[in-house]
């Protein structure tokens, strides 16, 4: 447990004595104090809008409330247990199923504790960690570029036993994003990181409609049933849409050179002398 005793008389924005915590105006150090956050992170946090600005009280000072702590140890339990990258953490503050009727949510919260353990499920604390160095090194990408990854939302990174770390199972992106680099797709062309966003938005757009369309088609099942037919068409959805992708790519080059008919016109009908 983090010891929060200062060496010094305390203030009233600053953690108290024993570990009780005092009551805002919190200034920065204690935030950093109160969540165990560096003072760039936050600051990161609030650039993106993940955390709300503070009140300005100076020309580099301001103060934070409880909400504000809270926010964070939010994002932080978000990105630490869940290992959610800040895309995804920052559709869930957004509040991007606030459409979803009681029943639905209920569902959809009874559906992820049926989903506990599958391919789905997220939730794994004891996940293997692999430090950012080490897979950079192992997928042929500079560290810059993973850690352009993370800043963007793609990945989730936490702290590891060696320095920021990766989840095991997410290191496919790194492996990708290297393939992409030998194939041509690399710096030296103009290309980086930031032109997977593209990707990751169009793979949302596809989330949400099916999310609409599970709902709607299947609101009537048990969770359990639900849970079943998500298992089994979750590989076959991933296979169509790869295949997808080849066939449209096929069909663009097909149709290069090819020019369309002209419309036929009708033959005009001649002018009768009056």
């Amino acid at each position: 447990m983090m010891d929060l005793r200062p060496s010094h008389a305390p203030s009233t924005s600053s953690p108290g004595f024993d570990g009780v915590e005092a009551e805002p105006p919190y200034k920065m150090k204690d935030l950093c104090a109160l969540t165990g956050l560096e003072r760039q992170t936050i600051h990161f946090y609030i650039h993106e809008g993940l955390v709300p600005e503070g009140k300005k009280t100076g020309r580099n000072q301001a103060e934070y409330g409880r909400e504000h702590l809270e926010r964070l140890r939010f994002v932080k339990r978000l990105q630490e247990e869940r290992m959610l990258p800040l895309r995804a953490i920052r559709a869930v503050l957004d509040g991007q199923d606030a459409s979803f009727t009681p029943a639905q949510q209920d569902l959809l919260l009874e559906l992820k504790r049926h989903l506990v353990g599958s391919a789905l499920d997220r939730s794994d604390a004891d996940a293997e960690l692999v430090p950012i160095a080490l897979a950079a090194r192992a997928s042929g990408v500079p560290v810059r570029e993973v850690q352009e990854l993370v800043s963007l939302g793609l990945l989730a990174a936490t702290r590891g036993s060696s320095g920021p770390a990766l989840r095991r199972e997410d290191l496919w992106l790194v492996e990708a994003w290297g393939d992409l680099r030998r194939a041509g797709i690399d710096a030296a062309s103009g290309f980086g990181p930031r032109d997977l966003l593209f990707a990751d938005e169009a793979v949302g757009q596809l989330i949400e409609k099916e999310k609409e369309l599970f709902l709607e088609r299947l609101g009537g099942r048990s969770p359990a049933e639900v849970a079943k037919v998500l298992e089994r068409s979750l590989p076959v959805m991933e296979r169509l849409v790869a295949r997808l992708h080849t066939k449209k790519a096929r069909e663009f080059f097909a149709s290069l050179g090819e020019a369309a008919p002209s419309p036929e016109r009708a033959p005009k009908k001649a002018r009768r002398k009056p």
